[in-house]
């Protein structure tokens, strides 16, 4: 699929209601190696704005906790965003006088978003936004060693996309996990099994990065069309391979079907569910490969085909970027905070994180 322009983050439209802004925030630094400048208290000068609020930590790369505190004098409603496009927490809704204490983990890297792109912006960055977004206090503090990574592998519907409308599942899904939980999204657009595996700035440089524990979402399939069967099995079992070697576990997910219907409503065509031109029929090798290597497989296709077939030619509309791109295969913001659910659920379903890791 193709690489789409890379792009700042974009401003929502939000209400111009006041925010708080009394912050008392500690030092942070990388678990991993000191901030570039050391440690430093962070003040209220790390955010700024009112409508939209944004705060920039000088922070190295690493693994951070952040307590939130939200909410002001008058009624608010509170999201959080970070680095590139990264949801990190869902609205939350706060009464006038109200205080709500929420915290998630965040992964920051050099680059920040998908690891062919452009570096970004060094050190972690967050946008408060929502209906009428209030914070009242902020503290960002290294992640303890028992924080647990969730590394994504996949393509241009997993990624960190750069520039709206364009979004990824994997962009979406850290919202839904608490702190502990943090996602690492090397998805990457364009790739396939075959590209995955030989680039340098890819599998080659995730998989050093994995510990023992983490696990690894590996969802490779959309760009593999001139993939014969026997190299798609062995690519997808050398990942496994490679996962497994570093103490990870690795998770093998089908990929999002694509919105081809046919005339009496279904998808049961091969555009739709990523047969590719050879015949070779990616989500059953997906499945074969994780039922004789023992790995779980987390069927994205199978959920994600029920929910559109559900929704029928107008209602699944709104899932992918049709209306604004006649684009029937990347998914909306909207599309990808839905498919991030069903990615949720199945985390917590097969037992891979424990329920109370989950929003």
């Amino acid at each position: 699929m193709r690489r789409f322009s890379r792009a700042v983050l974009a401003a929502v439209t939000l209400s111009t209601a006041t925010p708080t802004l009394a912050l008392g925030a500690v030092p942070a630094a990388a678990h991993e190696r000191p901030a570039a400048h050391g440690p430093r208290a962070l003040g209220i000068d790390n955010c700024t704005g009112t409508a939209v609020i944004a705060c920039h930590f000088d922070v190295a790369p690493g693994t951070y906790d952040v307590r939130v505190l939200l909410g002001g004098e008058g009624a608010a409603s509170t999201a959080v965003s970070g680095e590139t496009r990264r949801a990190l927490l869902p609205e939350t809704v706060t009464a006038a006088g109200e205080r709500v204490a929420r915290s998630f983990t965040v992964d920051v890297r050099t680059p920040e978003g998908e690891p062919t792109g452009p570096v970004g912006t060094p050190g972690l960055d967050l946008v408060f936004g929502g209906a009428a977004p209030a914070l009242a206090d902020i503290r960002v503090t290294p992640a303890g060693r028992r924080t647990r990574q969730i590394l994504l592998v996949g393509d241009s519907t997993v990624c960190d996309q750069p520039g709206a409308p364009y979004t990824g599942w994997g962009q979406m899904l850290p919202q839904y996990l608490r702190k502990g939980l943090a996602v690492a999204n090397y998805a990457d657009s364009g790739e396939s099994t075959v590209t995955y595996l030989a680039n340098p700035a890819l599998f080659p440089a995730v998989r050093p990065l994995i510990r023992p524990g983490d696990l690894v979402l590996v969802q490779l399939a959309h760009n593999d069309k001139q993939t014969d069967g026997p190299t798609y099995r062995a690519n997808l079992e050398t990942l496994v391979a490679g996962v497994r070697e570093r103490g990870g576990d690795p998770v093998l997910v089908t990929p999002i079907v694509r919105r081809w219907f046919n005339s009496d409503g279904t998808l049961n065509n091969g555009t739709a569910l990523l047969v590719n031109g050879l015949g070779v029929d990616h989500p059953a090798v997906i499945r074969a490969v994780a039922a004789e290597r023992g790995v779980p497989l987390i069927d994205l296709t199978a959920r994600t085909k029920a929910l559109v077939e559900s929704l029928g030619v107008e209602g699944s509309k709104a899932l992918y970027l049709y209306d604004e791109k006649r684009d029937n295969t990347h998914t909306s913001v909207h599309g990808a905070t839905v498919y991030a659910e069903l990615v949720r659920d199945e985390l917590v379903a097969r037992r891979l994180v424990p329920r109370g890791g989950v929003r």
